[in-house]
């Protein structure tokens, strides 16, 4: 028996499994680097907590975006809910979703840049609802007058930033762990994802309260969410240079 052509011939054979399988998605990367001898680079798998806040941050920044496109449409005359909605906002739950596909999980909302027939919905199994009835809750509170749109935009970036650094109270309620999101993950990418994103919503913060002191008063604004302290460290009202961790909120604070 020729060792060396039975050998070739079991090669290919091993070859034309792994090319199947490749075709079939049966083998993760990690498996076809072994199969061609390559050191294998092990990816990383998120836990259900991870998955879950993920998940539920996708909807969150379509949220916002949805609200903010809402205000933009009933408000033409001010500009700031229009640049925020489709620049950041777009291109924050742009990236939270193709975080989801990176890591292997479903979008929650696949159809949502099918503007404006996706706006407002929510189609996510886990966290669709609570997001259905938050844009209902939103709109309705901003569509009396513009200063309130604009009380209605500060309130979604604290919101926002408690929810990405600690963890959003509704996933606490449901069982989810304190803290849930950023001060809980170990992920790289969810780490840079996520702080990408909270120095996003300081920035909105801001401009929702340059926007209502031009009517209130410049120093009138009180926090709607976090507390006082953390957003004057945002806006710059504090004596020195400190960092925010979100987590003075008070802790079970339902919205």
């Amino acid at each position: 028996m020729n060792t060396s052509s039975t050998a070739n011939s079991t090669s290919r054979l091993l070859l034309s499994a792994v090319f199947t399988a490749i075709s079939m998605g049966l083998l993760s990367s990690a498996a076809i680097a072994a199969k061609k001898g390559v050191k294998a680079v092990e990816l990383s798998v998120l836990d259900p907590v991870e998955a879950s806040h993920l998940t539920f941050m996708r909807e969150e920044e379509k949220l916002a975006r949805d609200v903010y496109l809402f205000f933009a449409e009933m408000y033409p005359g001010q500009p700031t809910f229009s640049q925020i909605a489709t620049q950041s906002e777009q291109t924050h739950t742009d990236t939270l979703r193709d975080n989801l596909a990176d890591f292997g999980l479903p979008d929650p909302n696949p159809t949502a840049n099918d503007l404006p027939a996706s706006q407002g919905v929510f189609s996510g199994e886990e966290w669709g609802w609570y997001f259905t009835g938050k844009y209902a809750e939103l709109t309705a509170a901003g569509s009396d007058n513009e200063l309130g749109a604009q009380f209605v935009g500060a309130l979604i970036e604290q919101l926002d930033m408690r929810d990405i650094a600690v963890c959003p109270v509704v996933m606490m309620e449901a069982g989810y762990p304190e803290p849930c999101g950023l001060e809980y993950t170990d992920e790289s990418a969810m780490i840079n994802t996520y702080s990408a994103l909270i120095n996003g919503s300081e920035n909105h913060l801001r401009a929702f309260v340059g926007q209502i002191e031009a009517v209130i008063g410049e120093g009138n604004y009180e926090a709607q969410y976090l507390s006082q302290w953390e957003v004057d460290a945002i806006l710059g009202r504090t004596e020195d240079e400190v960092s925010v961790t979100y987590s003075e909120t008070r802790r079970g604070r339902r919205f």
